[in-house]
């Protein structure tokens, strides 16, 4: 691709971000019903798959629920926004630093949730995976599902203030995310179906309730990353 560029919007996309700020403008309250399907496709003049699709990944993102049969409600709480003053990870020191926080958070949240978890989280994660998979030639769009996937495991814990650590990481989140796929695609060639299978297997480990499995296979998701990173150093 040339620097002169540019990677057009996707329809879905540019659905997706102006019903994201409705929602945030308060346009679309928390807890009120979307119009249907079909009414956003004539509103945004578009077609039904776009709509589905955008809807889709604001899902995945916490920003929506679907209830099938009953329509697309705004989320009751929110997904956080950026933090106020949200410092770019650019050091291998601070992404490291990053790393070892989620690894205690992260391994803690997936032990909870496989004992915890409901069916209402189960079929969250697995839209999410759904989701990955669909966008798997998307690396902006994967990274979001990303992120989402492992804040919907913190949500599956139901333990108020691991869901709280993990918002106030959103933001780094995103950035040590983006950068340690970056990093492993690179020095470990792995491509984004073998990403999307060590997803899996946390996921498979959490609806068995099989606690153990889940932190250990958290433990190694997020060890390769930071493996990855100290070979880069």
């Amino acid at each position: 691709m040339s620097p002169n560029q540019v990677k057009p919007q996707k329809g879905s996309d540019i659905v997706r971000e102006h019903l994201k700020r409705e929602i945030s403008s308060g346009h679309y309250p928390p807890g009120s019903r979307l119009p249907t399907v079909v009414s956003l496709a004539d509103s945004f003049e578009v077609g039904r798959s776009t709509i589905r699709e955008a809807l889709s990944g604001l899902k995945a993102m916490g920003w929506i629920e679907i209830r099938h049969g009953g329509g697309t409600f705004v989320s009751k709480e929110l997904p956080a926004e950026e933090p106020p003053e949200p410092e770019l990870i650019d050091s291998a020191e601070s992404l490291q630093e990053v790393l070892e926080v989620r690894r205690f958070v992260e391994t803690g949240s997936v032990t909870l949730a496989a004992s915890r978890r409901t069916e209402e989280d189960l079929a969250r994660l697995e839209d999410i995976l759904a989701h990955m998979e669909r966008v798997l030639g998307d690396e902006e769009e994967s990274e979001r599902a990303d992120v989402g996937f492992h804040r919907q495991i913190a949500a599956a814990s139901h333990n108020k203030l691991l869901i709280q650590l993990m918002e106030t990481l959103t933001g780094r989140l995103h950035e040590s995310m983006k950068e340690s796929r970056r990093l492993w695609f690179f020095a470990e060639r792995s491509s984004a179906e073998r990403l999307l299978e060590e997803h899996r297997t946390i996921y498979e480990a959490i609806r068995d309730g099989d606690g153990e499995a889940a932190a250990a296979r958290m433990a190694s998701h997020l060890r390769k990353a930071d493996s990855v990173l100290r070979w880069n150093r």
